[in-house]
């Protein structure tokens, strides 16, 4: 055997082990994200501990899940809205989801969130109309009372 021939068959092996070693680095850190994301898509805690900051969305019935977690993702109650949509159709409140204005807290997780939206959506109650609307001590001057509208005492 010549040298050339022994100096390339040691860089052939150098460069087949090298490569080998690329694979499995790739495969190993692959590895460690895809489960790293799979535990997250059951694990992930809230953004925030205690009672959290409480934000108003509003779900619409033509909104699907990828608008859904980028709602969620603008209003600080998810960290990846890509990762709320694979939880989305792995959850058991997907399909009772209501439409509406929901009050969702960043101290709730993902699941929390949508067995909140299963339930009836918060309504703001409306200003009264009519006589109600009238505090107590304010008459209406259309009911013949004096007109005047009550003054506190002493003034």
């Amino acid at each position: 055997m010549s040298i050339k021939s022994l100096i390339a068959a040691v860089c052939g092996t150098i460069l087949k082990v090298a490569v080998a070693i690329l694979i499995i680095m790739l495969i190993y850190r692959g590895a460690l994200r895809a489960y790293d994301y799979g535990y997250r898509v059951f694990e992930e805690p809230p953004i925030s501990a205690g009672e959290g900051r409480v934000v108003s969305v509003t779900i619409t019935e033509d909104m699907s899940a990828g608008e859904m977690g980028k709602l969620f993702l603008s209003k600080g109650l998810i960290r990846d809205d890509r990762l709320f949509v694979v939880q989305y159709y792995l959850s058991e409140f997907r399909k009772e989801l209501k439409t509406g204005d929901f009050e969702l807290s960043t101290a709730m997780t993902v699941e929390e969130m949508m067995e909140a939206m299963t339930k009836e959506p918060v309504v703001e109650e409306s200003e009264p109309v009519g006589d109600d609307a009238l505090p107590s001590d304010i008459t209406d001057p259309d009911e013949g009372g004096s007109g005047d509208t009550a003054e506190p005492d002493g003034v």
